[in-house]
Formats: C-alpha cells, sequence, structure tokens
C-alpha cells in the first residue's frame, strides 16, 4: 500500500509540475526586459529611433547635452555638429562646449573667441575658466592660465573641482616647461 500511496504521489507532484512550469514561465515572459539606453551623442546612433527629435526638434537643452556627452566621449566633430544645432547659439553653455571640442581637435586658437564670448555673457563660468585656462596652458602662456585660476577662485574658492583641475595643470606645466 505505501507503494501505491508513494507512487500516486509522485504521479500528482509530476502533474502539478506539468501545469504550473508552463505559466511561471509565461509570468516570466511577461515583463519585458529594460533596454539598453542608447548614447545619442554618439554620432553612430543618431539615425536610430530612440535618438530621433521628439516633436521635430531637440530644445537646447538636449543639445547641449548630447554635445557635452559627444565631447566627453572624445567624440569631438561630433560635439561640434550637434552644438550647431542649438536655437540659441548664444548660449555659454554651447559656445563653451564648442570652443572645448575645437580645442581638443588641435585649434586652440579658433577656441578662444568661443570662450571669450562665454564669459562675456557669464563671466562667473568656472568650467569656461578652466578651459579657457587650460588652452592657455597649451599655447604656453602660464600668467594668462594663472589669472583664469584667480577668476575661478573669486567665483568658487580653492576646494571647487574646476579649481583644482586647473591649477593641477598648471602645476604640472612646470614639468613641461620648466624655469630657466
Amino acid at each position: 500500500m505505501s507503494r501505491l500511496l508513494l507512487g500516486s504521489a509522485f504521479g500528482l507532484a509530476l502533474a502539478i509540475g506539468v501545469l504550473i512550469a508552463p505559466h511561471a514561465s509565461l509570468a516570466a515572459m511577461d515583463e519585458p526586459s529594460p533596454r539598453p539606453k542608447l548614447d545619442c551623442g554618439d554620432i553612430s546612433n543618431t539615425d536610430k529611433q530612440a535618438c530621433a527629435p521628439q516633436n521635430g526638434q531637440l530644445s537646447d537643452d538636449q543639445i547641449y547635452e548630447s554635445a557635452y556627452l559627444s565631447a566627453k566621449n572624445g567624440n569631438y566633430q561630433a560635439a561640434i555638429a550637434m552644438a550647431s544645432q542649438a536655437q540659441n547659439k548664444e548660449d555659454p553653455r554651447i559656445l563653451r562646449v564648442t570652443g572645448f571640442a575645437t580645442r581638443k581637435l588641435g585649434d586652440v586658437d579658433g577656441a578662444m573667441p568661443y570662450y571669450q564670448k562665454a564669459l562675456d555673457i557669464n563671466p562667473g563660468d568656472t568650467k569656461t575658466r578652466e578651459y579657457m585656462g587650460e588652452a592657455f596652458l597649451s599655447l604656453g602662456e602660464l600668467a594668462k592660465a594663472r589669472e583664469q585660476l584667480r577668476e575661478i577662485e573669486k567665483h568658487c574658492g580653492v576646494s571647487c573641482e574646476d579649481y583644482q583641475t586647473l591649477a593641477d595643470a598648471i602645476a604640472a606645466s612646470h614639468v613641461r616647461f620648466p624655469r630657466g
């Protein structure tokens, strides 16, 4: 009798497993898997549906973010192309990212007007001052880089990231440009 009871219990367990298993896998399939987020600042993704402009046009905020991400990832041409689509060409952020990408492409002199115009509009923009200071360093103009560092200090002190980054670059420049 115990063999019969054991066999019946096994059969019942098998039947329950067959009935439940397909439903468990269906439940797991009901939830969509998350899609990886596309980097719309990457020029190779601009034709993808997820990166298409909404309502026909990107906002200047979206354009800046995309240009910034492109520049941060080393896609300087894409950053310039994206920034050029901004409605407000006088937005200091757009000017700054265009100057940064231009400088990183090797045109330091071409970057300076973008930085200067951004600072004319927003003299307290410490990130632009940091980038301008780095540009002056690449031109060997240490005194002008230090001037930008002093301006950054006036706006955010010596502990802010922009101050520290430019101060570190100036310190490193002394190794490259030793005093005679």
